[in-house]
This record gives C-alpha cells, sequence and structure tokens, in this order.
C-alpha cells in the first residue's frame, strides 16, 4: 500500500532521528566502554623512612582490646615511625571500626594531611565494601602516600589503584604479627624501595627428614610479565562488575583465603570467570588457603582439584604456595606494580622500586 505523501515525509523523519539517536547512542557508548577500558597513569609513593609519620585507621571491623592498638602502634614505633591516630581508629558500630562515613572519612582525611608519610590499617575483617564508593580518590590522586593491609584491605587496595593508578601494598596490618621475615619482606619493598624478588623462605625441617611447612609447586611452569592484582578470593570476587574490581589484562593475578568451604571457593573462582576476569591474565600466583576444608557433604572436589580445573587451561604459568594472606610469615605484595612471575622458580621479580626514593 502506497502511504499519503505527509504520512510518508513523517515516517521518514522519525526514521532518521531514530537513527541518528542510535548512532548518537553507539558512539557514547563505545567512548564509555573505552574510557572504561583504560587504565590510570602508574603512581608510586614515597618510600617509607624512619621518622615519618604514618597514620592509623579501622577501615574493616573493630578491634576489642585496647591491648591491640598498643601492640599495634609499639609496633610501628618500633619500625622508625611516628604515629598518629585515626579519629576514629578506636570507635566501633556494630562489627565495624565506626560508622561507615567515620571510617571513610579518617581514610580521606590521613590521605588529605601532608604531614602523614604513609598509612597503615589496623586490621581487616569486613566492612571495605560498605565505604570504597565514599573514598575521595580525586584526593587520593593528589596525594599519593602508602597504603597498606590484607585481608578485607584487598577491597581498598585494588579499589584505589584502579580508580587512581596509585600503588598499594598487600602487607601486614597493625596488629599483624611483625616477625623477622615479614619486617624484612617490608621494609625492602617499601622503605628501601628495593625492586626485589619476592620468595618463601627456606622451609625449615626440625625434627622432620624433610621440610613440609612454606613448600610452593609449580601447577604450569614459565615466565610472564605484567601487573600485580589481587588479595583475598572473596573480598576480589565480591567486587566483580563494579568501577572498583582490577583491571586484569595482562596482568599477575595472586590470590589467597581463609575458613571458606571448598564449594564457595570454587563459586568465588567461577564468579571471576565469569566476569571475565581469566580471559588475558599473564600468570598466576596462588597464596595460602588456610583453613579451607571440604565441610559436610559428599563428593567436594580438592582444592587442589579446583585450583587445577580453573587455572591450567589458561596456559600461563601458575604456582602456588606463595607467603601471602593470612599466615605468620608475609610477603608485601605492591598491587599496581609490573613484575615477573617465574613460575619453576616460584618467585615473583618486582620489575622496577615500588616507591620513590
Amino acid at each position: 500500500m502506497t502511504l499519503p505523501r505527509r504520512q510518508f515525509a513523517q515516517s521518514l523523519a522519525q526514521s532518521l532521528a531514530f537513527s541518528g539517536l542510535a548512532a548518537a547512542s553507539s558512539v557514547a557508548s563505545a567512548a564509555n566502554a573505552n574510557a572504561q577500558t583504560q587504565r590510570m597513569p602508574t603512581l608510586l609513593p614515597r618510600a617509607l623512612k624512619p621518622g615519618d609519620t604514618v597514620g592509623l585507621v579501622s577501615p574493616a571491623n573493630a578491634s576489642w582490646m585496647s591491648d591491640d592498638f598498643d601492640y599495634a602502634i609499639d609496633t610501628l614505633k618500633a619500625l622508625g615511625f611516628q604515629v598518629r591516630e585515626g579519629r576514629h581508629l578506636r570507635s566501633r558500630w556494630g562489627k565495624f571500626g565506626g560508622a561507615d562515613a567515620e571510617r571513610a572519612g579518617d581514610l580521606n582525611a590521613m590521605f588529605a594531611d601532608p604531614a602523614i608519610a604513609g598509612i597503615f590499617a589496623m586490621t581487616g575483617g569486613s566492612g571495605c565494601n560498605r565505604i570504597v564508593d565514599k573514598l575521595d580518590y580525586a584526593t587520593i590522586r593528589r596525594n599519593p602516600k602508602y597504603f597498606g593491609g590484607f585481608s578485607d584491605i584487598t577491597c581498598l587496595l585494588n579499589a584505589i589503584q584502579r580508580q587512581t593508578g596509585l600503588v598499594t601494598f598487600h602487607a601486614p596490618v597493625g596488629e599483624s604479627e611483625w616477625n623477622g621475615y615479614s619486617v624484612e619482606n617490608f621494609q625492602a619493598v617499601v622503605m628501601r624501595g628495593e625492586a626485589a624478588t619476592l620468595r618463601n623462605p627456606e622451609p625449615s625441617r626440625g625434627d622432620n627428614l624433610v621440610a613440609r611447612g612454606e613448600r610452593t609447586v609449580t601447577l604450569r611452569g614459565g615466565k610472564a610479565r605484567g601487573v600485580l592484582v589481587g588479595g583475598n578470593l572473596s573480598v576480589l570476587s565480591s567486587l566483580a562488575g563494579s568501577d572498583y574490581f582490577p583491571d586484569c589484562r595482562g596482568a599477575i593475578l595472586f590470590i589467597e583465603e581463609i575458613n571458606e568451604y571448598l564449594y564457595r571457593v570454587e563459586r568465588m573462582l567461577s564468579t571471576l570467570r565469569l566476569a571475565g576476569a581469566f580471559d588475558q591474565l599473564a600468570g598466576v600466583v596462588i597464596g595460602q588457603f588456610t583453613k579451607c576444608e571440604p565441610g559436610d557433604g559428599y563428593g567436594n572436589l580438592t582444592l587442589e582439584e579446583i585450583l587445577n580445573d580453573y587455572f591450567l587451561p589458561l596456559n600461563v604459568p601458575v604456582y602456588r604456595g606463595a607467603m601471602f594472606g593470612h599466615v605468620k610469615l608475609k610477603l608485601t605484595v605492591p598491587v599496581g606494580a609490573p613484575a615477573e612471575v617465574d613460575a619453576d622458580a616460584r618467585t615473583i621479580r618486582l620489575l622496577q622500586p615500588a616507591t620513590l626514593a
């Protein structure tokens, strides 16, 4: 049927307008996608030095005993620092170290204060997801400085790195056990600014014929280079799909976990796979999975089977057993720093210092 001239003109105008809107929408979507895939330029914090003033904050769980605060402050002083407490360091709201605005406010204030050289998290636990969208990333970008912790602090480490380009540190928290191995690794990476090679300590066999602890295992050999991203597996999986999840393209992913049934570990890895995090990885370093057990039920996959199932098909270098996470002996791993993983030697070699002299 032939349309009347006026009706045809109106239809043609509507079609052209719709096409224009669709084209504009496509251009805008492409621009947004391009913006989302661009990495921020890398920012390095200044190396911490004895005599520096550092801040101590509680962005996750509350600490329940005054002795915990005394221990953390004494530890930081023993490292050579002067310590300033966050305004709400000793606060509590439910299980958290203060209300959301208080915890985020303390972290923002420490970054904004030029007298503060670095910031230490008191402890992990939970709650960082509640404040990650309340951080002042523009201020953080203008004031790059050391920020470190582990466990739930994984959320803030990766969010800050993704949003600002600042290298952050998967490192002991204030109330961690700061033993000789942990202190030496921290000082090498953060205070001396070494392009260090991160490796497990020589296993101690004690009275045993063969050493059992601190062992590492190569899943797939080889070397690869990329930017380090990662931390606690459950925290990472909770960020999937958000603007605070790390950019995994060409990256070296490092993961660890504690107190999770193996079916939950498998589900977390599946979440990361479905989010595309494994698609372009350069390498994988698996830390300690402390007290991750089958639980009740029949037919559970073992941890080894789960890790092999997810990481061997990637055809990239992978090793497990690295000393980071919920263990006494801790490596300090800089999030956002370029590194080389050697899965045969079971090492992570920083390609440049992670702090400025």
